[in-house]
């Protein structure tokens, strides 16, 4: 079974020396490279990957950034020319801790190490599948926005409104754009917390204030409620027992 890779390094020389690495040992699929770890986030909500080869040291957002905000992170193998943050990585549960120029040799032992850690990960898949099941959700998520990762908690997210390409994060205080798609921002959020009541508009669903007709008020704003989404909006207010 091969293990699907990514790389994430601000010097294209480090990628490309990394990726040749990779291509040397069979086991290995390189899926992307990234030179900065916002674009590699937002690869990582997306898409499936077991291991990241990371840099610490990136302008704007750096490597131990990406670790403290990732919630279920794939093994991590640190790649550094720098020593003075190996113990925050293993803080931060890293596989490896590679110092640049990487030899060969230390690459492979590295990778090694996911191998065995991996399999043993599926063979423990079923407890671990157990205790997923009652970790509680998290009450924040993280925005991509004007080049910064802004952390919103759901608790002040208001609604949220599509803008063509981009959508628009309405909060008590400020307003945040973001170029993003209603099916990934719906992948993200609780459904219980949140609802679609409109091809423009997710709501959430604690901040309603009141319903008028086809509308909802929340914070002085009209939002209309689609055809599409009044059904299981009206069942949702049915079964929560508020008409």
């Amino acid at each position: 079974m091969k293990i699907k890779c990514i790389v994430v390094d601000d010097e294209p020389l480090a990628i490309e020396k990394i990726t040749e690495y990779i291509k040397r040992i069979p086991y290995l699929d390189l899926l992307a490279s990234f030179d900065n770890a916002i674009d590699a986030l937002e690869f990582l909500r997306d898409k499936k990957t077991d291991l990241v080869f990371l840099d610490i040291q990136m302008e704007k957002f750096t490597g131990i950034q990406l670790l403290e905000i990732l919630r279920n992170p794939p093994k991590i193998i640190i790649t550094s020319a720098y020593d003075n943050y190996a113990l925050k990585g293993y803080e931060l549960d890293v596989t490896d801790y590679l110092l640049k120029p990487i030899s060969f040799e230390r690459f492979l032992k590295a990778v090694t190490k996911v191998g065995r850690e991996s399999r043993a990960d599926r063979a423990s898949k079923p407890s671990m599948e157990k205790e997923d099941q009652v970790k509680p959700p998290a009450d924040f998520i993280f925005i991509k926005a004007d080049y910064h990762m802004h952390k919103v908690k759901l608790e002040n997210i208001l609604f949220i409104e599509g803008m063509k390409d981009y959508l628009r994060l309405h909060l008590p205080n400020e307003r945040i754009m973001t170029l993003m798609s209603f099916m990934k921002m719906e992948k993200v959020l609780p459904p219980e917390r949140f609802m679609r009541v409109h091809k423009s508009y997710i709501v959430s669903l604690d901040k309603i204030e009141r319903i008028e007709r086809n509308t909802i008020i929340i914070s002085g704003h009209k939002i209309p409620i689609g055809n599409k989404y009044k059904k299981e909006f009206f069942e949702y207010l049915e079964k929560e027992k508020v008409l």
